[in-house]
C-alpha cells in the first residue's frame, strides 16, 4: 500500500475523481514574484493543516503515558524505541504537541550535527528521527545525539527521539535509561480515525470482516491509514457502488491484491512493448492515450529494446493495445484503469522487482517530461509518482539526479519540475534529512546559478516552514557564495527569515560578527541590523556584538544610515534604552568607535535643524530626547558627571 492523496468531502475546489493517486504538492507559478504556494496557500499554514490531521486521527500506542510523563520536566529528553510501522513519529510528534509548555513549533533536528553551536531555550521542543539510520550510519548519529541530549537538559528544552528498529544492541549505556518502547496501537481504532477524517460513513458492523481483522492486527499504521484514503477515493470516484461495504472490498483488494494480480499479469504479457506500454499508462495515467503509446517507444529505447511494433495498419491500434492491458480510454481520451489505485500497484511492481533497471527508469522519465502529449499538470504527476517509487525504493538520489538535469534546461524551462521534485523530497518524512543535507551541500558548493535561484526558493518556502535555522544556514552559504541577481534574492530571503524569527537573527549574527568580515558579510551584517523590516524584539546580545563588528570593521558612511534608521525609529516610538545601550556597548573599549558613533548621532541631532521637508515632519524634541540619552550613556561608560555640557558638545558636533 502506497500513496499520498488527500481526499475532499464538501469541495470548495477541484478534487480528484478518477483513476489513480492525486499528489497535492504546491504548484510553482513563475513571473516576477515567484513564489511557491497551493492554491495560494502558504507552506507553513500546509504544516499546521498536517499537524491539525494527525490531532485528528491518531491514536495512542501502548506505553505512550509512559513516555508523555517522562517527558514534562524541562529539560526532558525520551528515545522512542519499538517495532516498525506502529506509528513511532507520530507519537513523538504528539508528545511534543502536548507538552505542557509548548509555545513555539516542533523543529526537528539533523541526524548529524550542522556547523555552528546547538543552542536552546527554555522549553523548546525538538524531534530527532534516527528510525531510517543504517548500521553504519549510526555511531555518528548516537553522536549527535549525545550532544543533543547535553544541550537541551541544560537549557530546560525538551526532546523526542525515535529510535532505528533493531539497533537497541548499540544504543549507549548512558541512553538505555531514557528509552520507551512503545506498543502497537488499535488498528480498528486508527483506521475508524481516518475513515471519520474523510467524513465516509460507516456502521461498526462494517469494520468486522476477516480481511480488516486481519489488516488491523498486522497493517503498519501508515497502511491503514492509505486504506482509509482507498475507501474514501472509491467513494469520490462513484464507480464502485454506492455502501461503505462495496468501497471497502474495493479499496481492501486494492491495497492486499493488485500486487499478486500486477505479477500474474506480466506473466502473461512477456513482450518488451506490453510491458513499456503497460509501465508508461501507470506513469502517465489520466493523461491522453497517445503519451501512454511515446512513452512506452521511449522506454524501449532507454532499456536498449528495439520496438516489436508492426509497421503501418498491420498493427494492432492503441486501444486494442490497452484493452489487452485492462487498460480504458475515458470518453475524453485519457487513460482509465479498471481498478481502484491499479496504476500504483503497476508502478510499485516495476520499481520493486526490476531494481537493474531502476536508473533507467529513471533517465526514462527525464525523457518523458519532454513529450508533448503531456499538461503541466501530467507532468507534476509523472513527477510525483516517480519521486514517489524512487524514495520506496531507497533511491532518493535518483530524484536529486533529475533536480540537476531539469534546473539545467536552457531558459529554465523545467524549473517548475525539478522545484516539484525538490519538495517532494524534503517533505518525505524518511528522506526529509536526506534532501536537506543534499540542499547544503548544494549551497555550500559551486552551483550553476538555476540551481541557486532554486534552492533559495526551496529554503524560503519549503525548510524555512519547519526547520527555520537549517533553512538560515544555507541560504548564509548562498549569500556568500552567490553573485548577482541570485545574491540577491538569497539576501532577501535570509534577512526576511532572520527579522522575523529572533533565533534566527541571534545565530546569524553571533555567525557573522565573530568571524572577519569578509567580503560580503558586511552588507549582510548591515542588512541584518537594518531596522526598516524588523518584526521581532532583537536580542541584544547579538546586536551589540553585531555592531561592534561594523563599528571596528567598515567605514562610518557605510553604516551611518542604518543607525540613523535606528534613531528615527527611537525617535517615533517609545525611548528603548536597551538599544541605545546595546550600541553603547558596542563602541566600548575603543574611543575611535566611540567618537565615531557619537559623531553619527550628533549629525543626525542636527538634520532636524535643517530645511530638508522629510525632517520637519521629526519631532524635534523626541530627537534632542534621544540624542540626549547618547550623551548621558556615553558620559556614564566615559565616567564623566551628570554637569558634563553635552548640550554645547552636541550643539557644535564636535567627537568626544
Amino acid at each position: 500500500m502506497t500513496g499520498h492523496r488527500t481526499t475532499v468531502s464538501d469541495p470548495r475546489s477541484g478534487v480528484h475523481t478518477g483513476s489513480g493517486h492525486q499528489f497535492n504538492f504546491v504548484t510553482w507559478m513563475l513571473g516576477a514574484n515567484e513564489r511557491l504556494f497551493r492554491a495560494g496557500t502558504a507552506r507553513l499554514t500546509l504544516v499546521r493543516e498536517q499537524r491539525r490531521r494527525l490531532v485528528g486521527c491518531f491514536v495512542r500506542p501502548q506505553h505512550y503515558g509512559r513516555a508523555a510523563e517522562r517527558l514534562e520536566p524541562r529539560g526532558s529528553v525520551v528515545l522512542l524505541d519499538g517495532p516498525p510501522g506502529i506509528g513511532r513519529r507520530a507519537a513523538a510528534t504528539m508528545l511534543l504537541e502536548d507538552a505542557p509548555t509548548a509555545v513555539r513549533p516542533v523543529e526537528e533536528l539533523p541526524p548529524t550535527g550542522e556547523e555552528g553551536s546547538f543552542e536552546v531555550s527554555a522549553d523548546d521542543r525538538y524531534l530527532l528521527d534516527l528510525s531510517s539510520v543504517t548500521d553504519a550510519d549510526y555511531p555518528a548519529a548516537e553522536r549527535a545525539l549525545i550532544q543533543y541530549r547535553s544541550v537541551v537538559e541544560q537549557g530546560d528544552a525538551h526532546m523526542v527521539v525515535v529510535l532505528p528498529a533493531g539497533l537497541g544492541w548499540m544504543l549507549h549505556e548512558d541512553l538505555s535509561p531514557l528509552v520507551v518502547s512503545l506498543g502497537r496501537p488499535r488498528g480498528r481504532a486508527v483506521f475508524s480515525r481516518h475513515l471519520r477524517a474523510r467524513e465516509v460513513a460507516f456502521d461498526a458492523d462494517d469494520l468486522d470482516t476477516e480481511e480488516l481483522r486481519h489488516l488491523f492486527v498486522t497493517a503498519p499504521m501508515r497502511e491503514l491509514a492509505q486504506l482509509a484514503e482507498l475507501v474514501a477515493e472509491a467513494r469520490d470516484s462513484q464507480r464502485y457502488g454506492t455502501s461503505f461495504r462495496t468501497w471497502c472490498a474495493e479499496a481492501v483488494a486494492a491495497a492486499t491484491n493488485w500486487a499478486e494480480e500486477v505479477a500474474r499479469q506480466l506473466r502473461e504479457h512477456r513482450g518488451a512493448h506490453e510491458r513499456a506500454l503497460l509501465l508508461a499508462a501507470a506513469m502517465v495515467s489520466d493523461a491522453p492515450a497517445e503519451a501512454a503509446l511515446t512513452g512506452a517507444r521511449l522506454l524501449l529505447d532507454v532499456v536498449g529494446h528495439e520496438s516489436d511494433d508492426s509497421v503501418g495498419l498491420a498493427r494492432a491500434d492503441l486501444g486494442e493495445q490497452l484493452a489487452q492491458l485492462d487498460i480504458d480510454r475515458g470518453d475524453d481520451g485519457r487513460i482509465v484503469f479498471r481498478r481502484l489505485a491499479y496504476d500504483s500497484a503497476v508502478r510499485r511492481h516495476f520499481w520493486t522487482n526490476f531494481p537493474d533497471l531502476r536508473a533507467a527508469f529513471r533517465d526514462w522519465v527525464a525523457r518523458c517530461s519532454h513529450m508533448p502529449e503531456l499538461s503541466a499538470r501530467n507532468r507534476m504527476d509523472l513527477i510525483a509518482r516517480f519521486a514517489e517509487q524512487a524514495m520506496a525504493t531507497g533511491c532518493p538520489d535518483h530524484v536529486c539526479t533529475l533536480v540537476e538535469a531539469w534546473i539545467g534546461q536552457p531558459g529554465g524551462r523545467f524549473r517548475a519540475e525539478a522545484a516539484v521534485a525538490l519538495e517532494l523530497g524534503l517533505s518525505h518524512e524518511r528522506f526529509g534529512s536526506y534532501f536537506r543535507s543534499r540542499v547544503y551541500a548544494w549551497a555550500t558548493g559551486r552551483i550553476s546559478p538555476g540551481l541557486a535561484a532554486l534552492l533559495t526558493d526551496v529554503c524560503r518556502q519549503v525548510i524555512a516552514a519547519t526547520h527555520p535555522e537549517q533553512a538560515a544556514v544555507r541560504l548564509r552559504h548562498l549569500v556568500l557564495r552567490q553573485t548577482g541577481p541570485e545574491r540577491v534574492a538569497a539576501r532577501t530571503a535570509l534577512l526576511d527569515l532572520a527579522h522575523n524569527n529572533r533565533r534566527v537573527f541571534q545565530r546569524l549574527a553571533d555567525r557573522i560578527a565573530g568571524l572577519p568580515l569578509m567580503a560580503g558579510a558586511d552588507d549582510l551584517l548591515l542588512g541584518l541590523l537594518d531596522p526598516a523590516s524588523l518584526r521581532i524584539v532583537p536580542p541584544y546580545k547579538e546586536f551589540a556584538l553585531g555592531w561592534r563588528a561594523l563599528l571596528m570593521a567598515r567605514p562610518a558612511k557605510e553604516w551611518t544610515p542604518v543607525l540613523h534608521r535606528w534613531l528615527d525609529t527611537l525617535a517615533r516610538g517609545p525611548l528603548d534604552h536597551r538599544v541605545v545601550g546595546s550600541l553603547i556597548v558596542a563602541a566600548a573599549g575603543d574611543y575611535g568607535a566611540l567618537n565615531r558613533l557619537y559623531v553619527a548621532v550628533c549629525e543626525w541631532t542636527l538634520l532636524a535643524l535643517s530645511d530638508t521637508p522629510s525632517v520637519r515632519l521629526t519631532d524635534l524634541e523626541a530627537r534632542q530626547r534621544v540624542g540626549a540619552l547618547f550623551c548621558r550613556e556615553i558620559d556614564v561608560l566615559l565616567g564623566m558627571g551628570a554637569e558634563h555640557a553635552a548640550s554645547d558638545s552636541r550643539r557644535r558636533g564636535e567627537g568626544v
